[in-house]
């Protein structure tokens, strides 16, 4: 199965997550991860799915997501034309020598640290999955005592935008119902098929 990020423009109201977690869970779709956060609308809140599915499945979920009143656009983001970054706090282990290291460890992959006690530092890292994976790998030896993650948000390159304008949901809902056939609709602002 492949990875897909899939962005989601909803109404920033109550119940608005509530209702796009419960369409995954409802169908037995799981969700890797969702990051939610306002837009420089505040009416609009922006949803960062990712999801690993079929694309008759992703499809599917097109056309779920489509039907939510609150939602008011839907785009499936090209791995290649898109920016993802993520945000870990790692809080490690740093009692004796191992602190040096740590900060060492950190300064390469340019984390922060953002606190430091008598026998531990947190630190903050940005960036891709796999950055805050290798970063995690280095650290592991020092003793990882605790660890939060954001989980995806994604943005697409150049001057390709997620407003309401971009798409209906009625017509991700036709495009959706189109592709029933296990093929994937073609990207609503590119036109290209997507993979």
């Amino acid at each position: 199965m492949k990875r897909h990020v899939i962005s989601v423009l909803v109404e920033n109201r109550s119940g608005v997550l509530s209702r796009v977690s419960g369409l995954f869970s409802r169908r037995g779709y799981n969700i890797d991860s969702l990051t939610v956060g306002v837009t420089s609308d505040p009416a609009f809140s922006r949803m960062t799915i990712v999801a690993r599915c079929d694309g008759a499945v992703l499809a599917q979920i097109r056309k779920q997501l489509a039907k939510l009143v609150e939602v008011t656009a839907i785009e499936v983001c090209p791995p290649e034309e898109t920016v993802t970054r993520e945000l870990a706090l790692i809080k490690v282990s740093a009692g004796g020598t191992a602190r040096a290291g740590i900060i060492e460890v950190a300064n390469i992959f340019r984390a922060r640290i953002v606190d430091v006690a008598p026998s531990s530092l947190v630190i903050e890292a940005t960036g891709s999955e796999e950055k805050i994976a290798g970063l995690l790998r280095l650290l592991e030896p020092f003793g990882i005592l605790e660890l939060v993650r954001t989980g995806l948000t994604a943005m697409r390159r150049g001057a390709v935008l997620l407003t309401p304008e971009t798409q209906e949901p009625a017509e991700a809902a036709e495009a959706a119902e189109a592709a029933d056939d296990g093929t994937v609709p073609p990207c609503e602002i590119t036109g290209k098929a997507v993979e």
